[in-house]
């Protein structure tokens, strides 16, 4: 299933709606981009919505670190919010829960971060 998704803003952060499978294709340069003009926009946080995720490759992966990557590089962070079991599952096999902080939830997620 492509890779669906959507931006907004909310005061000082990012939020990314994904839908479909992250596998990292043409949707992977286009979600970095969008969070290097947040960065210029002086976004400081981003939380990506993964409910609708199904499945992410090791593509997808990279998507994720370098998003997270350019969002430490000046000072942000990057949250993953709502994953399915499958995407939880996968997020412990490659140790990126302890790379990344996982919310259960959007509400969650945004709560922490006000």
């Amino acid at each position: 299933m492509k890779l669906s998704y959507s931006a907004q803003r909310e005061a000082k952060n990012i939020i990314l709606s994904l839908k479909g499978d992250l596998i990292g294709d043409e949707a992977g340069p286009k979600l970095v981009e969008i969070i290097s003009d947040a960065i210029q926009e002086k976004v400081e946080n981003c939380i990506i919505d993964l409910k609708e995720v199904r499945y992410i490759s090791s593509s997808g992966i990279g998507v994720l670190i370098t998003m997270l990557t350019k969002m430490r590089n000046v000072g942000g962070e990057v949250y993953l919010a709502s994953p399915s079991e499958h995407v939880k599952k996968l997020l412990v096999i490659t140790k990126l829960n302890n790379i990344f902080t996982v919310f259960d939830s959007m509400e969650a997620a945004r709560s922490a971060i006000k």
